[in-house]
């Protein structure tokens, strides 16, 4: 039969609340009382409960996870699940478990906030910062629950994200460095926060090096193979072709790839190509293509560890100190209750491969 708190707490005499609370190392109970009652618990080959513990605790030992079911882009891709082994490792070594929500719902009673946050289900929540809008996340301030946006997203929130700035600002910055003089910008939209980013890092470097901003070299549009082999078609049969194109996805710049052959341009001697994340066919194109590894993994484990630090999980400490990141602490807003505002930008790796080795020097 298995033991339980109540035979636990009649063995050492004392109550079940102590119990508990010795289970949760408060320092409101004795050395000598903790001891004791660990001491029994040893000799009676007690092991705890993780709901008891959590009740304990006013925790669950849950994080939510929010998702939405209606952007499949969102969670049917490589990134979206080295994520969730981020952030489960960190928090699958502190007992938490991770639920995965839709934030997708049919009425009032079935919002996110009453199924996870008013019900107590979960004791804080991840997010990419295009479901955490504005207004979930002023709500979640109002209510100072513990929460990490994947991306940035207004004060007085908390969120880690890569510096996709600083990627744009690397990858045109190597081009020029390997003698390309017009380059394009291909893929994307302006009203996204990401194209927005690394658009302006393309633009600070060309500022740096004192070229213009050529707007008939920028292509927007859908990221995607058939619409970067478009745009790199239009481009490169213009009167004034580019000779290096910065391209906002992997997928993107398959799509030049595929141009430039059909015209007969060669890669790298008459066009250079360089992609903004690497998985997954940079190492694979014809050439092999520069690009920017983006670890989402460690996105992952940046998220998490911040949010254990809000939770007050001293094992979570220092989560801000990961290699190649930038930390910024802020106020927040209300009583502080879960610890300072952190900011936390990755910064990407640079891979050079053949679609822009011009310069072997």
């Amino acid at each position: 039969m298995k033991v339980t708190i109540s035979d636990i707490a009649k063995a050492a005499n004392v109550a079940k609340s102590t119990v508990s609370k010795v289970l949760n190392d408060s320092p409101r109970i004795s050395l000598d009382t903790k001891l004791k009652v660990r001491e029994i618990m040893k000799q009676m080959n007690y092991t705890p409960s993780s709901i008891a513990t959590g009740l304990a605790r006013q925790s669950s030992y849950n994080i939510g996870l929010l998702i939405d079911m209606s952007k499949e882009s969102e969670f049917l891709n490589q990134f979206f699940y080295n994520i969730i082994g981020g952030i489960e490792s960190v928090i699958g070594s502190l007992k938490y478990e991770l639920t995965i929500a839709n934030v997708q719902h049919s009425g009032p009673e079935g919002h996110f906030l009453n199924r996870l946050v008013h019900s107590k289900r979960v004791d804080g929540l991840i997010a990419n910062n295009s479901v955490l809008t504005d207004e979930l996340s002023a709500e979640l301030d109002r209510l100072d629950f513990p929460y990490i946006a994947i991306g940035e997203i207004p004060a007085p929130g908390s969120w880690v994200d890569f510096d996709n700035a600083g990627g744009g600002s690397m990858l045109t910055g190597h081009l020029l460095a390997q003698g390309y003089g017009t380059i394009a910008f291909v893929g994307g939209q302006p009203e996204e926060k990401i194209f927005r980013h690394r658009y302006s890092g393309y633009t600070q470097a060309l500022a740096q090096a004192g070229l213009p901003v050529r707007q008939e070299l920028i292509a927007y549009g859908r990221a995607d193979e058939h619409e970067g082999y478009r745009a790199a078609l239009k481009l490169l049969t213009s009167t004034a072709p580019p000779d290096a194109m910065v391209c906002m996805t992997n997928y993107a710049a398959f799509g030049a790839l595929q141009a430039a052959r059909e015209l007969g341009v060669q890669v790298p001697a008459q066009l250079g190509i360089a992609a903004f994340d690497e998985y997954p066919l940079s190492r694979y194109t014809t050439p092999p293509l520069t690009s920017l590894n983006i670890d989402t993994f460690k996105l992952g484990v940046c998220a998490g560890k911040l949010l254990m630090e809000q939770l007050g999980e001293a094992g979570a400490m220092g989560a801000g100190k990961a290699g190649g990141a930038a930390d910024s602490d802020s106020g927040r807003a209300n009583n502080d209750k879960h610890g300072p505002v952190r900011h936390l930008l990755l910064e990407p790796e640079l891979i050079v491969r053949e679609s822009t080795r011009r310069n072997r020097g």
